[in-house]
């Protein structure tokens, strides 16, 4: 091989070498702020119901819930909030202090973000509400989508009687 390439050849993977090296730090330095979305199930029972799955206490974190009803309690003397958060299935404690969104009340479906303090405990530094009835956050969508699988029960179900025993009375008389 001439020299010359031989040169041009080791230049090429010495670069190539740093390259790829900043490239994986500039990855490490970014997944420490990434904040994967979980719901308050997922952090109690792990993500699709695996405990290897669950948040680790200390973890940057954003949930999406809904206010529990009658779990919101206001200190008097600062702007510390402390409310459960839940989705289908078991509650986790939120605290924030801070002013909270016009549209936060209970029953109201919110995404927090924060840092998880205990394992069903989140110390939130960010609180966003829903603005409209239809809204909801495209992560929380999708998470509940794969929490309530239909039940094959309709709206006329629920209302009354249903096309199933419309069409047995039917048979009968």
């Amino acid at each position: 091989m001439n020299p010359r390439r031989k040169l041009k050849l080791i230049a090429i993977i010495v670069i190539l070498f740093w390259c790829t090296v900043a490239t994986g730090l500039v990855l490490y330095a970014l997944s420490q702020n990434i904040d994967l979305f979980y719901t308050p199930s997922e952090i109690i029972y792990g993500k699709d119901n695996q405990a290897d799955k669950k948040p680790s206490v200390g973890q940057r974190i954003r949930v999406g819930g809904m206010v529990v009803e009658g779990s919101v309690k206001r200190d008097d003397k600062t702007l510390k909030v402390t409310f459960g958060l839940n989705d289908i299935g078991p509650a986790i404690e939120v605290e924030y202090e801070g002013i909270l969104p016009d549209l936060f009340r209970e029953g109201q479906g919110i995404v927090v973000q924060g840092v998880l303090v205990e394992p069903t405990k989140l110390k939130a530094t960010e609180v966003l509400a829903k603005h409209d009835e239809n809204y909801m956050p495209p992560d929380l969508s999708e998470q509940m989508k794969k929490q309530h699988q239909p039940m094959g029960i309709s709206e006329s179900d629920l209302k009354g009687e249903s096309e199933r025993d419309r069409k047995l009375s039917g048979e009968l008389q």
